[in-house]
């Protein structure tokens, strides 16, 4: 009896202190986690009972909290909805919440640790709980500048200042209205969410740093030769044979220039010549010398493979592992399983813009609560040394002379020194290309750079072009920069 009475007794035991511990992970180690889940249902529907923070771009909202006659007392509004909307997200009753509306919830709700003097606060004195206001970088003139230069193509601009990584512009197309989820009519919110959410064109993605990505074409050339100067074995006029077309190994596949034609017209064609006219063939050649394992080490110096928080976070940029021979120099020029954001290429710019310093993107300038007290306040931050200065130095010339001479000569502007580089990247056998951009300005002394996609071929198939679509809303970005 006694022994199964100790049987028994083990066996309650063991279950009282999988409770105590199970009880205790929830309570504490997840309880903050648990509390900004999109799902949490009673953290919403409390939520509504305190004024939102505001979410301000050069002082005014472009996010707010409006006072209602409703059991939830507040609507959350959006002024200028589709503009910002890949920025702020969406506030909703039942659909969950996203972008800084939810990266930023408990800010915002009043319900950060930050906070928690306000909140004894009002509670002491009675008055209304009040979030925090939410203070961006971005700057309205570029945001609309980056707007409206994008037009009606599909695709995303991000612009950031290199020298401190504050995030001047993010724009994505298609957008959408973020006031229709905000209502407090839940079958007009599941009706939106639903009709959004089965949108061919996917407005709820912010292309800038999430969604399906795209192969980057020949910007990804810029990481290829950060990684050739970088290794100490090559200079700007290293040399490689110059044919108009090359089989890959182990491969019956052949691969050409953009003009099918060769890189120059000598029998050889340097790093140079090869970034300024953006000829496939030397980087495929080059990236077999390099060979994969020095090309992704260079790109993991940039950022890809790790996921960037600004604070929303981004999809990983890849260029993956365990390539052969042939997908190794189809990578060279941003082909084969190579996958870029606009925001990683924008930080593949901030290096070379910047002696090789890549800054942390950021969106978010300062934190304030109600009572004005700065609850966070921005400081650069360092993400990465990329590359040496002596690498950037040459990269920038090369981008320079793209720009001056070369394959992205539509996106000069008179009077100032423009480096940039487009790319193409090819989708599979007759699908549309995506067109690239990214650059910096003025080139001795950077005040912005900028990335550019353009999905779909721009509408054009296989007839659109990166010079033709991408590079003009880049220039027009960096001009409205210059302007300001």
């Amino acid at each position: 009896m006694n022994r199964e009475l100790k049987r028994v007794s083990t066996v309650v035991l063991i279950m009282f202190v999988s409770l105590f511990i199970s009880s205790s992970v929830i309570q504490v180690v997840t309880a903050d986690q648990l509390q900004a889940d999109g799902r949490n249902v009673r953290t919403l529907y409390a939520s509504y009972s305190a004024e939102r923070g505001p979410i301000l771009v050069n002082g005014e909202p472009i996010a707010y909290s409006e006072p209602v006659d409703d059991e939830f007392k507040f609507l959350r509004v959006y002024p200028k909805g589709e503009l910002y909307a890949p920025v702020t997200g969406y506030l909703t009753l039942n659909q969950g919440n996203t972008g800084l509306e939810n990266s930023l919830n408990d800010y915002l709700s009043g319900s950060s640790n930050d906070q928690f003097f306000d909140q004894v606060n009002s509670i002491l004195t009675g008055q209304n709980p009040t979030g925090a206001a939410v203070e961006l970088t971005l700057d309205p003139v570029i945001q609309q500048a980056a707007w409206d230069a994008l037009g009606d193509l599909k695709g995303a601009v991000v612009a950031i200042n290199p020298k401190t990584g504050e995030i001047l512009a993010m724009v994505s197309k298609p957008s959408y209205d973020p006031n229709e989820l905000a209502v407090h009519n839940t079958s007009e919110v599941i009706d939106a969410y639903d009709r959004l959410l089965n949108d061919s064109d996917d407005p709820f993605f912010n292309r800038t740093l999430a969604g399906p990505l795209d192969p980057p074409g020949s910007t990804f050339k810029l990481v290829v030769a950060a990684a050739a100067l970088e290794s100490g074995d090559y200079t700007a006029d290293s040399s490689f044979p110059n044919p108009a077309e090359l089989q890959l190994p182990e491969s019956t596949f052949k691969i050409s220039n953009a003009d099918s034609g060769t890189c120059g017209s000598g029998s050889t064609a340097t790093i140079a010549t090869a970034i300024r006219l953006s000829c496939n063939i030397p980087f495929a050649e080059l990236g077999d010398e390099l060979g994969s394992n020095a090309i992704r080490e260079q790109a993991n110096a940039f950022g890809f493979n790790e996921s960037v928080s600004v604070p929303l976070a981004s999809t990983e940029s890849v260029y993956p592992r365990a390539l052969d021979r042939p997908q190794t120099m189809l990578s060279a020029f941003g082909q084969s399983s190579v996958r870029a954001s606009p925001l990683q290429m924008a930080m593949v710019s901030m290096a070379i813009a910047n002696s090789g310093t890549i800054m942390q993107p950021n969106l978010v300038e300062s934190i304030v609560s109600s009572d004005l007290t700065t609850i966070q306040s921005f400081e650069p931050t360092l993400f990465n040394q990329a590359i040496s200065p002596q690498t950037a130095a040459a990269l920038t010339q090369m981008m320079v002379d793209g720009v001056n001479s070369g394959a992205a000569n539509t996106a000069a502007i008179d009077g100032v020194e423009v480096a940039g580089k487009t790319g193409t990247a090819e989708n599979g056998e007759g699908e549309p290309y995506t067109l690239w951009f990214t650059g910096f300005a003025p080139a001795n002394d950077p005040e912005v750079v900028v990335a550019v996609v353009v999905q779909d071929g721009g509408g054009l198939g296989q007839s659109g072009t990166s010079s033709g679509l991408s590079a003009p809303i880049g220039r027009q970005v960096l001009e409205a920069v210059l302007n300001r």
